[in-house]
């Protein structure tokens, strides 16, 4: 392998090394805003190191994706996404990003070689079948365990456990964030075609302390989707017994989702509201800002991956208390580089909001979070993983 280029910035995405002849489909349907920076993370890293990249995936993405790899290698098909939220609309959006992804999958046949499936991996099994027909490599980039949200989410017009099934026996390689995350998601069957490898990396020079945490108002805060499967709810639920432990704090609330107006109400009916500062959708370039006003982050999700929004809050000096779900426990440990807590209940997130405020440690916690991730979240590391797997597909 080429050695890596001398970087001229810590956002390093000016990286030199041999370009893997690979020729690579990514498919991918964010759904939400949140989505379009892990997926542009992975087409900038991919641009790098593979000689072209076809991107399947919304009009939203489309929209959304600068293309600012330097390069022109990248090329990216759109698949309308028709709107609606009730059940039958949903099924009807499915079933289009099935049938559509197919035939575009079809079309960039004789352009590639290899297909990563990685937004709605575990389930899009039309496009899989397709790229096996085809003799392609496929690839699942696993972001989280469809299987664990949709038992929070609830509907699903198909079946989750079949649809994982099949993909997961028919793909060439399963690429997950974490090692541990084989035994969490009960993947040991197919350890044999695991790889690891992950898309985060975080420009340090946008995502880095500009208010120390001692300066900061007292304010916590939960920036994420507005889902059931994030825990918001339980958030939400926590907050009298914060607020009456913490007669200065304040929370904030950013992001947005289905649960958008419902927690607007249940801030309302339970008197929260004068203490909740309801952001809405925060955007990626208003981000290390609001990071830099809390004095802790809250993420209490019931299931992950590994949250981009974890790393960027590191990367700002925020401390991070957070469920110990997907790859999470990899990069926090308790009392060194974050805190965790036991779960999400009500009871569990105040406990451990307090006692994260209350660490004579704080500060020192936060430093060693805030190095830990300078250190493993640089473009060039992180490409120079890629190549590696690319080489092993």
């Amino acid at each position: 392998m080429a050695p890596l280029q001398e970087l001229t910035s810590r956002s390093g995405w000016a990286v030199r090394g041999s370009i893997m002849p690979y020729r690579i489909g990514v498919i991918a349907f964010p759904v939400t805003h949140a989505g379009v920076v892990p997926l542009s993370n992975l087409v900038k890293l991919l641009s790098k190191v593979a000689k072209d990249v076809f991107v399947i995936s919304s009009e939203t993405f489309m929209e959304a994706y600068e293309s600012d790899t330097g390069r022109d290698n990248v090329h990216i098909y759109p698949v309308k996404q028709p709107g609606g939220s009730n059940r039958l609309n949903s099924a009807t959006t499915e079933l289009n990003l099935h049938v559509q992804s197919s035939i575009e999958v079809y079309k960039i046949r004789d352009k590639t070689d290899l297909i990563i499936l990685f937004f709605g991996a575990d389930i899009y099994v039309a496009p899989a079948m397709v790229a096996k027909v085809l003799n392609k490599k496929l690839a699942l980039l696993l972001p989280g365990s469809v299987i664990e949200k949709k038992a929070t989410d609830g509907f699903s017009f198909y079946n989750v456990n079949v649809s994982s099934f099949i993909n997961r026996q028919i793909c060439n390689k399963i690429i997950l964030y974490s090692p541990s995350l084989i035994t969490r998601w009960n993947l040991q069957k197919h350890r044999h075609k695991i790889l690891i490898a992950y898309e985060h990396f975080l420009d340090f020079d946008i995502f880095s302390t500009t208010i120390p945490l001692v300066d900061r108002p007292p304010l916590i805060g939960y920036i994420g989707r507005l889902s059931e499967e994030k825990g918001i709810r339980r958030f939400i639920q926590a907050l009298p017994a914060i607020f009456n432990d913490r007669p200065d704090l304040r929370a904030l609330i950013g992001g947005d989702g289905d649960m958008g107006e419902a927690i607007e109400a249940s801030l309302q009916e339970g008197g929260l509201a004068p203490r909740v500062d309801l952001a809405g959708w925060i955007s990626h370039d208003d981000l290390p800002g609001h990071l830099n006003q809390l004095q802790l982050l809250i993420i209490p999700s019931y299931t992950e991956g590994l949250p981009n929004i974890m790393l960027e809050a590191m990367a700002c000096g925020t401390p991070v208390l957070a469920t110990p779900v997907g790859a999470i426990p990899d990069i926090i440990v308790d009392g060194r580089t974050g805190f965790l807590m036991e779960n999400n209940s009500p009871e569990c997130i105040a406990k451990n909001v307090i006692r994260a405020l209350n660490s004579p440690d704080l500060e020192q916690i936060t430093e060693t979070g805030r190095q830990f991730v300078e250190e493993h979240f640089t473009f060039e590391r992180v490409a120079e993983k890629w190549r590696d797997v690319l080489g092993r597909v």
